[in-house]
């Protein structure tokens, strides 16, 4: 999940009671001991004993020094997103694709306390844009949220701090942290992946890996990526770029410029129930996949899309909903 700074806390399923989701983010979790009842595709998850976890903590942080800050959406009415790279020299700060970082903003909040730990989900491969292991990218988009009635206007403590930082800056930080927003370990696999804004951070760390690092996947990889306008295009040339790759499909969304069938705006879940036979298809399959990151706002649509097309096929997307969450297979991220 993500606050209102834009901050992911990795506990999947919180919160959201019409995606079948847990109250608690351990009460899905599969003992140690019973994975052998796994099906065979989620066994092929990562092994959790072998996940880097929580090496720096709130009391005890490590110290990491921006490399560099870039505008992702230059030109852009919208409240800009930045990429963030962040050096790890000095730290032993190992990270898998789909992992958060925590931030720790400096200063006091109004009650005189220590600002919150934020967490992003991280937006490089493990091994880093400097392709060694030694930085960390975070995509974040700056939080100023006004209010009409009142005339007020809020700015997100962390979401502020990060993009108002300078290269040589130093930033307190956590983690790494998220056993479940993972990769499988199956080549063969399919991933389905649906983004909205800042959403794609996790899921460019995704591709980058598999296309430009391990580059012996064969399974097929579906993004649905939703923002306002081309400008918001977070990463746009670099996934345009990977179109070339066989199995890659990409299918874009851009609201304030597009409209759907029936006329309005064109949301993620528009393009998905264009490709809805391509979805029940993939979603079938025993070794496919499906990651949902972004707006929280984007899940009772894409469970209206899914629901009606599976409905004209006499299925029933609750009931295959619940089946992919039981199976491991369907990991969700919203805010």
């Amino acid at each position: 999940m993500v606050d209102h700074d834009g901050a992911v806390h990795h506990n999947e399923r919180v919160g959201a009671t019409r995606w079948g989701v847990a109250s608690s983010p351990t009460e899905r979790l599969v003992p140690l001991e019973s994975t052998s009842a796994m099906s065979s595709s989620a066994a092929r998850m990562p092994a959790r004993e072998t996940i880097p976890f929580n090496l720096y903590k709130i009391n005890k942080p490590g110290v990491a020094r921006v490399v560099s800050t870039t505008q992702l959406n230059p030109g852009s009415p919208n409240d800009e997103a930045r990429h963030i790279v962040l050096s790890l020299e000095g730290l032993t700060y190992p990270y898998l694709e789909g992992q958060s970082m925590g931030v720790l903003p400096p200063g006091l909040d109004e009650n005189g306390k220590p600002h919150k730990l934020r967490l992003y989900s991280i937006a490089s491969t493990r091994n880093g844009d400097d392709g060694r292991g030694a930085t960390a990218s975070l995509c974040v988009k700056r939080d100023i949220t006004r209010v009409p009635e009142t005339g007020a206007v809020h700015y997100g403590v962390a979401s502020n701090y990060l993009c108002d930082l300078k290269p040589g800056d130093l930033v307190k930080i956590t983690g790494p942290v998220g056993k479940v927003f993972l990769l499988p370990e199956d080549p063969e696999a399919n991933l389905v992946m649906v983004a909205t804004g800042t959403g794609i951070a996790p899921f460019r760390g995704f591709l980058k890996h598999l296309y430009e690092e391990r580059r012996d996947w064969k399974g097929r990889t579906v993004l649905f990526f939703g923002v306002r306008t081309r400008l918001d295009y977070l990463y746009g040339n670099e996934l345009e770029a990977m179109r070339h790759h066989p199995g890659f499909e990409l299918y874009t969304a851009f609201s304030r410029e597009q409209t759907n069938a029936k006329g309005g705006r064109m949301y993620v879940q528009d393009r998905m129930a264009e490709q809805a036979e391509l979805l029940y298809d993939l979603l079938h399959r025993p070794n496919t996949y499906l990651y949902i990151c972004g707006l929280k706002g984007m899940e009772d649509g894409i469970d209206t899309a899914l629901e009606e097309h599976w409905a004209r096929v006499g299925g029933n997307w609750t009931d295959h909903r619940e089946k992919l969450l039981d199976d491991h297979r369907m990991h969700i991220e919203t805010y």
